[in-house]
């Protein structure tokens, strides 16, 4: 009998792609989601890369009579949390809607998992819990510094409502992902990110502006101390990210999990700036980008890039694909959108 698996926000960038990986891996998923942030045709496209339709429910996870209705169906032991806003910039300006939504959506999980006796919780973190460390690469270890966004906060506090709800009521297990900078999309060009109004992030706006639906691309700060002057950055494949859930569960499953609350960093150990980005992204899609470098960005740090050492080590997971095939994969995915002629390889 298939595992079953609940992943919240399921619909959405980092979440479509780790649904194929779970059906992939013979998973049986149900997804929720509010589609605030998503589309629900990107079902669709999950289900023409994988032959399988995952189970969909419409509902928003601050919403706990909704959300009980799912535990109450009792289809699922394993639950993959990735609803919540996470826009760097919009937090820092709008940090009540940021702590009420990531943080009140998570309480609802862990609550119905102990009512419910639901297990095993895989969690949607991030490298901004780590601020700017003093030290790079990152590993698990590294200190977490304050914040320097309300979103990278959400993210911190999440982890430690997470760490003492696993070790006070004994029943529940997690993991903690913390992500690096996932881009690109699957290589089908059927699914891939899809941001609503002006993107958040840098990749979305580099093939918008490519696309000609963006005048010019804006590139924020060009006076870090790094070594061309711009921000660095740990740049991940979706598709290498997605696997890491896959790799995180099948742990909690197989029981192999050294302690009841694990972290792994996700990132590929490699940093790149942001105008390595764009000329790579230039070169490799034989394009020539409008933009203008501008002031740094509020809640931007200066270089981050992961160890991932203890993820190769533990899950068995490595970032497999290359900055070109990633680039290749973005610029695909929004050709698609854009009805334009895809690129063969």
């Amino acid at each position: 009998m298939k595992q079953g698996v609940l992943v919240t926000g399921g619909t959405g960038y980092i979440g479509s792609h780790t649904v194929v990986e779970m059906i992939q891996a013979g998973y049986e998923v149900i997804i929720v989601d509010n589609l605030s942030n998503s589309e629900e045709s990107v079902i669709d496209g999950i289900e023409a890369i994988t032959g399988g339709r995952p189970d969909f429910v419409k509902a928003d996870c601050r919403d706990i009579v909704a959300l009980e209705e799912l535990f109450d169906k009792g289809k699922f032991n394993s639950i993959i949390h990735f609803a919540a806003a996470k826009a760097v910039g919009e937090s820092v300006e709008k940090p009540l809607d940021y702590y009420h939504n990531n943080l009140l959506s998570l309480i609802n999980i862990l609550s119905l998992m102990r009512k419910y006796n639901v297990s095993n919780l895989v969690f949607s973190s991030s490298c901004t819990v780590y601020g700017q460390p003093d030290v790079l690469p990152a590993t698990e270890q590294t200190p977490r510094l304050e914040a320097e966004s309300p979103y990278g906060n959400t993210k911190r506090i999440s982890e430690d409502i997470i760490r003492d709800s696993v070790k006070a009521y004994g029943t529940i297990k997690a993991i903690a992902l913390r992500y690096f900078n996932p881009i690109g999309a699957h290589p089908s060009a059927l699914i891939g990110e899809l941001p609503r109004g002006v993107p958040n992030n840098l990749l979305p706006y580099v093939t918008q502006t490519a696309a000609g639906i963006r005048e010019v691309l804006s590139i924020f700060g060009d006076d870090y101390d790094t070594p061309d002057g711009f921000c660095i950055r740990d740049y991940i494949d979706i598709n290498d990210l997605a696997a890491a859930h896959v790799a995180a569960l099948d742990r909690m499953i197989g029981s192999k999990m050294k302690e009841s609350y694990e972290v792994f960093n996700i990132g590929t150990g490699r940093g790149v700036s942001t105008m390595e980005i764009v000329k790579t992204f230039e070169k490799v899609n034989d394009l020539n980008l409008n933009y203008r470098i501008t002031g740094r960005r509020a809640g931007d740090i200066e270089a981050m890039w992961a160890d991932p050492t203890y993820a190769n080590e533990e899950l068995g997971w490595y970032a497999r694909k290359s900055l070109y095939e990633t680039l290749r994969s973005a610029w695909k995915w929004q050709q698609r959108l854009s009805g334009l002629e895809i690129s063969k390889d």
